[in-house]
C-alpha cells in the first residue's frame, strides 16, 4: 500500500476482484436467459424487480465499503485495536439490513407489483421472485461485509473464489430448479430465486469464517486501558462484546453512506424509468432490463477498479500520502476509460446480436438496438464520473461524492428523461449520455475546487490538480 508502484499494485490486486464480479454478471445473464426460456412475461418481472435487487445491493454493499474505508484507514495509521469493534459492529448492521428488506418484501412487495404493472401474470411471477430474494437475503448482507474485511486487509483472493463458487452454484441450479430436473421439483421462477440465495449463502459461509478468526486471534495494539482509535470512530468500546457499538455503526454508514446514496438511487431512477417507458410499451421496459443485464460485461471492470482502488486511496490518506493517492486516480481514469472506449464500440457495432441473447421479438430488436447505440456514447465520460466519485469517498470528501451522485440520478436523470418523451421514445434513451456529459463537467469543477484541510493538516491541501 505505501511503497509498490500503483500500476503493480492495480495488476495485482484488480484481477481476482473482477474476475469474481465478472462471473457474477454472467450469472445474471443466465438466470434472465433461463427465466426467458420458461415465460417472457417472466423476463419482465425480473425488469421490474431489478430495481429492488439494486436496492438491497446498494445497502450491503455500502455498508460493507464503510466498514472497508475504516479498517483501511486505521491500518493506514497504525491503529489496529479499533479494527475488531467495526467488524463486530458490520455484522449487526449485516443482521439489522436484512431484518429490513424482509419486513418490506413482506408488507409492500405486493403493493409495488401492481403500481409497476397491468399485467397480471407480470405481477404474479414477480411477487413471486422477489419474495424469496427478500426473505432469504442475510446470506448477501453478511457476505458483502465479510467480502469488504478481507479486501480492506488486501486479501482478494477469497472474496474473488466465494464469489464464483456462489455465482457457479447459481448457474448450475437455475436450470434444473426452473424446469425440474435431475429429480427436482419444477419450481418456475421461484427456482430462479431459489437459485439466487443458495449461491449467495455458499459465498457468504466461504468469506465468514476467516473473518471470524480474525477477529478472535487478532491482538491488542494499543496502550492497555486505553483506546486507540482515531476521533472518527467510537469512543467508547464494548471490549470482547459481541454488541454493536452504535457511534461505530454511524461511523461506518457515514463513510459508506456516499456508496449506499449513489446506488440507491439507481433503484429511484430506474423505477422512474420504468414508469416514463411504460407509457410508451412494456417492450420498452423489457429493453432498458436487458441494457443493465449488458452493460455489466464492461461496468464490472470499473466496479472491480473502484473496490481495488477505495482502500488504497483510503490508506494513503490516512498516512499522508497525498500524492500517491492522487497517482491511484489517475491510472484508475486511464484504465476505465479503455475499458469503455471498448464498450461504445461493441455496442454501436452489434446491438441486434445482443439483444438476441434474451429476445428474438421484432419490436425488442427494433427499439433496443437505437437505445444500446444511444445509451453507449455515456460510457466515455461515466469512466471518469464514475472514478472521481470514489476517489472523494476516499479521500474524506464524501459530500462532493454524494454531490455528484445525486446530479446524475435525481437531478437529471428523470427529469430530462421526463422532458424528452414528448419527442418520442427515441429521445429518452438520450438522457443517459446528457446527463454523463453535465456530470463530468461537475466532476472537474469540484476537483479542481480545492477542499479546506483539516486543522491538523492545514499546511497539506486534500486535493490538487491533476
Amino acid at each position: 500500500m505505501k511503497q509498490t508502484p500503483i500500476w503493480k499494485l492495480l495488476l495485482k490486486l484488480c484481477p481476482p476482484v473482477m474476475l469474481a464480479l465478472l462471473i457474477q454478471s454472467v450469472y445474471n445473464i443466465v438466470d434472465s436467459y433461463f427465466v426467458a426460456q420458461y415465460s417472457f412475461d417472466g423476463l419482465t418481472a425480473l425488469s421490474l424487480i431489478f430495481p429492488l435487487q439494486l436496492l438491497m445491493t446498494a445497502i450491503a454493499t455500502g455498508t460493507g465499503t464503510g466498514i472497508n474505508i475504516l479498517v483501511s484507514r486505521m491500518d493506514g495509521r497504525g491503529e489496529k485495536e479499533a479494527q475488531n469493534d467495526t467488524i463486530r459492529s458490520g455484522f449487526c448492521l449485516g443482521i439489522f439490513n436484512f431484518l429490513l428488506f424482509a419486513a418490506a418484501g413482506i408488507l409492500f412487495l405486493e403493493s409495488y407489483c401492481r403500481f409497476s404493472s397491468g399485467q397480471p401474470s407480470v405481477r404474479l411471477y414477480a411477487t413471486q421472485y422477489a419474495r424469496i430474494i427478500f426473505l432469504f437475503s442475510l446470506g448477501m448482507f453478511l457476505e458483502a461485509n465479510c467480502t469488504k474485511v478481507l479486501q480492506a486487509k488486501g486479501n482478494m483472493l477469497l472474496p474473488m473464489g466465494a464469489q464464483i463458487i456462489g455465482a457457479l452454484i447459481n448457474v448450475v441450479l437455475d436450470p434444473l430448479l426452473i424446469f425440474g430436473k435431475l429429480g427436482l421439483p419444477a419450481m418456475g421462477i421461484q427456482g430462479a430465486a431459489a437459485a439466487t440465495v443458495i449461491g449467495q449463502w455458499a459465498a457468504m459461509l466461504i468469506v465468514l469464517f476467516p473473518v471470524l478468526r480474525m477477529c478472535s486471534g487478532e491482538k491488542s495494539a494499543g496502550i492497555p486501558g486505553k483506546h486507540t482509535a482515531a476521533p472518527d470512530v467510537a469512543a467508547h468500546r464494548a471490549k470482547g462484546s459481541l454488541r454493536p457499538d452504535p457511534y461505530m455503526c454511524l461511523a461506518i454508514y457515514r463513510e459508506g453512506m456516499p456508496s449506499i446514496i449513489m446506488q440507491s438511487l439507481y433503484t429511484l431512477y430506474i423505477i422512474g424509468l420504468n414508469l416514463i417507458l411504460k407509457q410508451f410499451t412494456e417492450d420498452a421496459v423489457t429493453v432498458l432490463g436487458i441494457y443493465y443485464k449488458l452493460q455489466t460485461f464492461f461496468f464490472i471492470p470499473l466496479l472491480g477498479l473502484q473496490q481495488v482502488i477505495l482502500p488504497i486511496i483510503s490508506f494513503n490518506f490516512g498516512a499522508k500520502n497525498y500524492d500517491r493517492a492522487r497517482q491511484t486516480l489517475r491510472c484508475s481514469i486511464l484504465f476505465s476509460l479503455t475499458v469503455m472506449i471498448l464498450g461504445c464500440a461493441v455496442f454501436m457495432a452489434v446491438p441486434g446480436q445482443l439483444l438476441s441473447i434474451f429476445s428474438t421479438k421484432k419490436e425488442i430488436l427494433d427499439i433496443g438496438s437505437t437505445a444500446l447505440r444511444i445509451i453507449s456514447v455515456s460510457f466515455l465520460p461515466a469512466a471518469f464520473v464514475i472514478m472521481f466519485t470514489v476517489y472523494f469517498q476516499g479521500i474524506n470528501r464524501g459530500i462532493s461524492s454524494i454531490s455528484i451522485t445525486l446530479l446524475r440520478q435525481v437531478a437529471l436523470l428523470v427529469p430530462l428523461a421526463w422532458l424528452f418523451h414528448y419527442k418520442g421514445l427515441a429521445f429518452v434513451w438520450l438522457t443517459f449520455p446528457v446527463t454523463e456529459f453535465i456530470a463530468l463537467f461537475f466532476s472537474l469543477w469540484l476537483y479542481r475546487r480545492k477542499a479546506p484541510a483539516p486543522a491538523a493538516q492545514k499546511a497539506a491541501p486534500k486535493v490538487l490538480p491533476l
